[in-house]
């Protein structure tokens, strides 16, 4: 299951960064420093949502 999670997080990771990094841009924040920021907390709120995901992929097998 940690494989499986792991290529998960590949791809949810870099969608929830984008859309924080999105999200961030249209509220009108420019710096460098809050984009970053905005995708770094993308990124580990990928953590728990990709450990749900693989649990309910590994369980369906």
């Amino acid at each position: 299951m940690l494989q499986m999670a792991a290529i998960f997080h590949i791809f949810i990771g870099s969608t929830l960064a984008g859309v924080a990094i999105i999200f961030a841009l249209v509220m009108g924040v420019t710096t460098m420093s809050s984009i970053l920021i905005a995708a770094a907390i993308g990124f580990v709120v990928s953590f728990p949502v990709t450990w749900m995901i693989a649990k309910m992929v590994y369980r369906n097998e």
